[in-house]
C-alpha cells in the first residue's frame, strides 16, 4: 500500500498535489510519503511481534538521513555496507548497538571506524577479512563482535545481478566450509563470535528460498552448539520483494508467520534487514516531458530524468509503472520513455503503451523509493536531483538539488596547467 492517489484526476502524495511540489521544487525530483514509510516499517516490525527480533533497515536501499531518522525513531537499527553509510546512520541518531556491518570489501579505516563506534557486529564475508578485523581490534585494544555470512547455495529466483546466496556469487562463505571458519574465529583473541548471518538476494517474491536457507542455517546452529559456540543473533538479511508490475510477493505477515513457524526452538535474537519492502513503494520519481519525437515507426517521449537519476531500468531491465501526474482524456500510443543521457541504454521504459503527452507535462515513475537516489550519479555532469518528503499537508526538501558548482567541488587544476 502507498499514499500516492489521484484526487480530481491529479496525483497527490498524502495531502499535497504533486504538481504543486513540482512548481516549487522543479523537476526531476524524488518524492517520498512519510505516512507510507512509517506504516511499512510498523507493519514489518509488528509482523514479528512475540519473536525476539531487531529490524535493521538496509541503508543501501535509501540512505537519506531524514528517511533513516523515521526508522530510528521507531527503534530500528541499520544494516550498512560502508563507512559512509555508518556515518549517515549515526547522523540520523542510530544506536550503534543496532548496527550490523555487511559487505565483502571493508577497508581498514572503515573497520576501525566501526570498532571505535562500537557497532553490534560485523558480518564477515571471508577468512582474510576476519583476520584483518582481528588485527584492527587488537591494535585498538577492542573485541570485535562478529557473525559469519553464510552462503547457503539457495536460488532466490530473482534477477542474477541481485542474487547473493548462490555458490557462484561473491558473497559469504560456503555453508559447507562455514564450520571451519567458526572454529578458526574461535581461536582469534580479539574476536567475539555472536551471530550467524545469511542474505540470499533482493526482490525475492517467493517464500521457499527464505525457508530453505533457514533450514540449512538451523543445521549449522546445531553443529556450532556442539562445538561450544554460543550464537546470540541469527541475521536472516532482507530481500523481500515488492510489486513493480505483476509480481505477487508474500505480505510481511505471511513472511513472518513462515519464519516464526520454521524457527521454533531457537533461543536467540533474529535480525531482519528489510530495505526495498519498506521504501520501494513509498517513493516516486517525478519528471517532465521535454520533447516528443518520432523516428520511422517509433515514438519517443524525451523527459528530463535520465539513467543517472534512475539506473534500474538500464541496469536490470526493471519495470516501473509510469503515469501522467494529471489524468485527462487522451489517446494512447506505444513509445520509449527516454532521458537526456548520451547512451542508447538511457531509458525509463521501452515499448510502453502510454497516453500521448504534451511538452511540459509531468510523469510519475512509480515504486522508485528503493535503489533510486542511492544509485544515482553525476554522469554527463548532471547535478543529482532533489529529494522531497511529504508529511500530511506539508512537504520538506530533504536533499537539495545539486548545482553546477557542486559538480566541481574538490577538483583542482594543477599549477603546471595554469601557465
Amino acid at each position: 500500500m502507498h499514499d500516492f492517489n489521484y484526487v480530481n484526476h491529479e496525483l497527490w502524495c498524502e495531502d499535497v498535489s504533486v504538481s504543486a511540489i513540482a512548481e516549487k521544487v522543479g523537476t526531476p525530483f524524488y518524492l517520498y510519503s512519510h505516512k507510507t514509510l512509517l506504516n511499512h516499517f510498523r507493519v514489518f516490525d509488528g509482523a514479528f511481534e512475540g519473536l525476539n527480533h531487531m529490524i535493521c533497515f538496509s541503508v543501501k536501499a535509501n540512505s537519506n538521513i531524514a528517511i533513516l531518522k523515521i526508522f530510528v525513531k521507531e527503534g530500528g537499527g541499520v544494516d550498512i555496507v560502508s563507512g559512509g553509510e555508518l556515518y549517515r546512520a549515526l547522523k540520523a541518531g542510530v544506536d550503534p548497538r543496532k548496527v550490523v556491518y555487511s559487505g565483502v570489501g571493508k577497508r581498514v579505516d572503515e573497520i576501525e571506524y566501526a570498532l571505535k563506534t562500537d557497532i553490534l557486529m560485523f558480518n564477515v564475508e571471508s577468512s582474510e577479512e576476519l583476520l584483518k578485523i582481528d588485527e584492527c581490534a587488537g591494535r585498538l585494544k577492542k573485541k570485535a563482535r562478529i557473525s559469519v555470512r553464510i552462503n547457503p547455495d539457495v536460488d532466490p529466483m530473482t534477477h542474477p545481478h541481485i542474487s547473493t546466496g548462490l555458490k557462484e556469487n561473491k558473497f559469504g562463505i560456503n555453508i559447507e566450509k562455514s564450520l571451519d571458519a567458526y572454529r578458526w574465529a574461535k581461536g582469534l583473541k580479539n574476536i567475539e563470535i555472536v551471530g550467524v548471518d545469511c542474505h540470499i538476494g533482493s526482490q525475492v517474491t517467493k517464500m521457499s528460498p527464505f525457508i530453505d536457507a533457514l533450514e540449512r542455517l538451523k543445521r549449522l546452529l546445531k553443529l556450532l552448539d556442539k562445538e561450544g559456540v554460543r550464537i546470540k543473533y541469527l541475521d536472516l538479511g532482507g530481500g523481500l520483494g515488492i510489486t513493480y508490475n505483476q509480481e505477487m510477493p508474500p505480505h510481511p505477515k505471511e513472511y513472518a508467520r513462515a519464519i516464526i513457524k520454521a524457527s521454533k526452538g531457537l533461543d536467540l535474537t533474529f535480525i531482519f534487514e528489510p530495505g526495498r519492502v519498506i521504501v520501494g513503494n513509498a517513493g516516486i520519481l517525478v519528471t517532465k516531458v521535454l520533447y516528443r519525437k518520432r523516428n520511422e515507426d517509433k515514438n519517443f517521449l524525451i523527459v528530463d530524468a535520465g539513467m543517472n537519476d534512475l539506473v534500474r531500468p538500464s541496469l536490470y531491465s526493471s519495470f516501473h509503472s509510469i503515469h501522467p501526474v494529471v489524468k485527462k482524456e487522451r489517446q494512447e500510443h506505444v513509445a520509449d520513455i527516454v532521458g537526456p543521457i548520451c547512451e542508447s541504454g538511457d531509458y525509463l521504459a521501452k515499448k510502453r503503451a502510454v497516453p500521448k503527452m504534451e511538452q511540459g507535462e509531468l510523469l510519475a515513475v512509480m515504486s522508485a523509493g528503493a535503489y533510486g537516489f542511492t544509485m544515482s550519479s553525476n554522469y554527463n555532469s548532471r547535478p543529482r536531483i532533489a529529494e522531497v518528503l511529504v508529511n500530511g499537508d506539508r512537504y520538506d526538501v530533504i536533499k537539495k538539488r545539486e548545482t553546477y558548482k557542486d559538480l566541481v567541488k574538490g577538483e583542482e587544476i594543477p599549477e603546471f596547467l595554469k601557465k
